[in-house]
């Protein structure tokens, strides 16, 4: 019993001893440690990322303020500046006329009264069409400050605009071109264009225009028109003359003031042939075969207007190029009209310019409007029965009209050559006329070589087996065209083709010459 007391207090002395001991600690107490500090690490790093992601978010929200603010500030700027041009500056303007006698104080309150929407501003001009149309008038005529012009410019063109009814009122007042026309003339782009936009609306109003004010309006338009570093000024007068061809007199007026040969005279016609040949887009495109659609109703243009300016290979190019079906449509409508109107002058040159191939194309595609269908069919029934009773000679002359020279059969056949010269010589030599005229503005070396050739081939068997001395009078003629000439510069031409068909035209103009 003693030996077990002694080995119990023996185990507790040698258990207590052992807890003391250094380096000896109690694992659990370590890994409790180790838990809290995670735990604390932990906490720490959420607070942190906490701290950084609501500082992200009040930056975030710092910005979006910022720019708000800012979009406010910008509206706000561009609604003042708005207010400022519609109330402010005409009543600013307003003012001084007043004081100068030129506006009266009811003239101001008219004007502010279709100053504000055009909901209300056009319920307003319908019901007082007539004041607005007294009163735009009289503006017009006393007003000469272009910023001023510019805003009343703006009220006559939406007064007008798609309201043929009100260009009678218009045109019932005192004097109504004259303060436009004058207009015509200024010196500021916006007030020139928008002053021939309205005179050109108006115009179409009138079924008798005086003729004085024809010929200025023609002379505005065509400035316009030709006035290549301005496209803008280019569309808006091809867009007006559009508008004033509505009118007979106008049509016929543009028609003889483009054949004059003096430079006085307007070229309006000619500037629309140089612009449908400069790629123009496709609204031009629609506007341009709008004019020459308009000016095809017309007999006397109708039959002169190919041989004149070689519109027919024109339109039809136009037409094989359009993307837009309203381009086509305006198109082969001017097209029917020439055939309707001139079938003699117009259909040999259609069939030159390959338009029957063409047109049976259009025939077998399926249009959303009648009318172009209608019209395809035409041209192809037409064309067809032109086309079965056409002789070579008359393609041939078809071909020199056209201007779009290149070998087909009868260039190079002795046998209609013989048969066919003297005929170059009919109505004062008017088809050879044109052969010269081709072969000395041709540039393209097919057309020329093909031309050069064409006078070889005349020189050759013009008045074969007749005296001498109508030899000498071809060469005489044609040296007094300008061929001999033509054909002399030819044989230095870079291209082999038009050296050689040049050398061979003077080669029998010289031995013809030496031979009489």
């Amino acid at each position: 019993m003693i030996s077990n007391v002694y080995l119990s207090d023996r185990s507790l002395k040698i258990r207590t001893l052992t807890s003391i001991l250094p380096g000896r600690t109690s694992t659990p107490i370590v890994i409790v440690i180790v838990i809290v500090i995670v735990i604390v690490i932990v906490i720490v790093i959420v607070i942190v990322i906490v701290i950084v992601i609501v500082i992200v978010i009040v930056i975030v929200i710092v910005i979006v303020i910022v720019i708000v603010i800012v979009i406010v500030i910008v509206i706000v700027i561009v609604i003042v500046i708005v207010i400022i041009i519609i109330i402010a500056r005409p009543a600013l303007r307003s003012q001084g006329y007043q004081r100068a006698g030129l506006l009266s104080q009811d003239d101001v309150a008219l004007i502010q009264r279709v100053a504000g929407g055009k909901a209300q501003a056009e319920s307003i001009l319908q019901a007082e069409s007539d004041t607005y149309a007294d009163l735009y008038v009289r503006l017009l005529s006393k007003l000469s400050r272009n910023d001023t012009l510019q805003y009343i410019l703006v009220l006559v063109a939406d007064f007008l605009n798609d309201k043929d009814d009100r260009i009678p009122l218009f045109l019932s007042q005192n004097d109504p071109y004259s303060p436009l026309l004058k207009h015509l003339d200024s010196q500021d782009d916006f007030v020139r264009s928008k002053s021939a936009a309205v005179i050109s609306t108006v115009i179409s109003g009138d079924p008798n225009p005086p003729d004085g004010v024809v010929t200025k309006v023609l002379a505005a338009l065509s400035a316009l028109i030709r006035n290549q570093a301005d496209p803008e000024a280019q569309d808006v007068g091809v867009q007006c003359l559009g508008s004033a061809l509505r009118i007979e007199k106008i049509r016929t007026a543009a028609w003889q003031a483009d054949s004059k040969d003096d430079a006085e005279s307007s070229k309006a016609i000619t500037g629309l042939v140089q612009l449908l040949k400069a790629n123009p887009s496709a609204q031009m495109q629609y506007q341009l075969g709008f004019c020459f659609w308009l000016l095809t109703f017309d007999t006397p243009i109708a039959e002169r207007i190919n041989a004149r300016h070689n519109i027919i290979p024109l339109l039809a190019d136009l037409a094989r190029q359009a993307l837009k079906e309203k381009v086509i449509r305006i198109v082969v409508a001017a097209l029917r009209n020439l055939v309707t109107k001139a079938p003699t002058e117009n259909l040999p040159a259609m069939l030159v310019a390959k338009l029957l191939p063409f047109v049976k194309t259009l025939a077998s595609r399926k249009w959303s409007d009648d009318e172009i269908k209608e019209d395809v069919e035409f041209l192809v029934e037409e064309l067809t029965k032109s086309f079965e009773g056409l002789t070579t000679f008359d393609e041939y002359k078809s071909e020199v009209q056209s201007g779009q020279l290149s070998w087909t059969p009868p260039h190079k056949n002795d046998d209609f050559w013989r048969d066919n010269a003297a005929k170059l010589n009919d109505k004062d030599r008017e088809l050879l006329k044109a052969l010269v005229n081709v072969l000395t503005t041709a540039q393209e070396p097919l057309v020329l070589a093909v031309a050069a050739n064409d006078i070889a081939q005349y020189v050759k068997f013009c008045d074969t087996g007749k005296n001498s001395s109508s030899s000498f009078n071809r060469y005489r003629s044609l040296d007094s065209l300008g061929a001999k000439g033509r054909v002399m510069e030819l044989m230095n031409h870079a291209d082999p083709d038009v050296k050689y068909y040049g050398l061979l035209a003077t080669q029998r103009l010289v031995s013809h010459a030496w031979a009489a």
